[in-house]
């Protein structure tokens, strides 16, 4: 039996004795990063739209944007995880994972939203008016498409360091990819094989997300230019 023909049965072996467990770590993963994703999305375009409809929500956004940014996502998780049940905010590992990446991920997508909307023409919006829209009819009808197809690249990107970063989640006892393949090279005293494993996987997240998003771009782009 030649070396590579024992290397292949390694690799076998290994995934037999741990692909349930890294399929487990798999789903968990993806299950915080969608939740993060959604969230994050949906709070991120309301803190916006907030603080262009009314003024003096500016100042708190701002404040809520640049802390999230300015810090980082282990601090962040550490506070909410170790020091929430101080303030009476006990949180299993798993639903504080939840909470601590989509309050992260809506600065940065307040952010991108924030971008998109200055990226469209002031002509635009005074045309409007001219015209008599309704600011919320305008805002359906002209900003939002045109937002949606400039902010996609920037989200996709932010999406796919979102689901990177969950990695971070280990050190609050989260059992996702990393934390898992951790605990398999403490058992196994495996190195090279948890660590190829973990990095194809996330690639194949990532891939699979640009993917979907690239023909999300694309029918957004078709139906703009109809």
């Amino acid at each position: 039996m030649d070396a590579l023909t024992m290397y292949l049965q390694h690799w076998q072996t290994f995934l037999i004795q741990n692909g349930p467990d890294f399929a487990a770590a798999l789903w968990v993963t993806i299950r915080i990063s969608l939740v993060a994703i959604i969230c994050g999305m949906t709070l991120g375009f309301a803190a916006e739209l907030g603080r262009r409809i009314c003024p003096w929500l500016r100042k708190p956004v701002a404040c809520y944007v640049e802390f999230f940014r300015g810090t980082p996502l282990l601090i962040q998780l550490y506070l909410l995880y170790y020091g929430g049940p101080r303030i009476g905010l006990v949180l299993d590992a798993e639903p504080a994972g939840m909470l601590g990446m989509s309050l992260y991920a809506a600065a940065y997508f307040c952010e991108i939203f924030r971008a998109g909307f200055e990226s469209i023409p002031e002509g635009q919006r005074e045309a409007a008016h001219c015209l008599g829209i309704r600011p919320w009819r305008r805002l359906w009808r002209i900003e939002l498409p045109q937002m949606a197809q400039i902010v996609l690249p920037p989200a996709v990107n932010q999406i796919i360091t979102l689901i990177k970063d969950s990695a971070v989640l280990s050190i609050i006892t989260v059992a996702e990819l990393t934390k898992t393949a951790t605990r398999i090279m403490n058992i196994s005293f495996e190195i090279v094989m948890p660590l190829c494993l973990l990095a194809l996987l996330y690639w194949i997240i990532s891939e699979a997300v640009a993917v979907v998003c690239n023909k999300a771009e694309a029918r957004l782009t078709r139906h703009l230019t109809r």
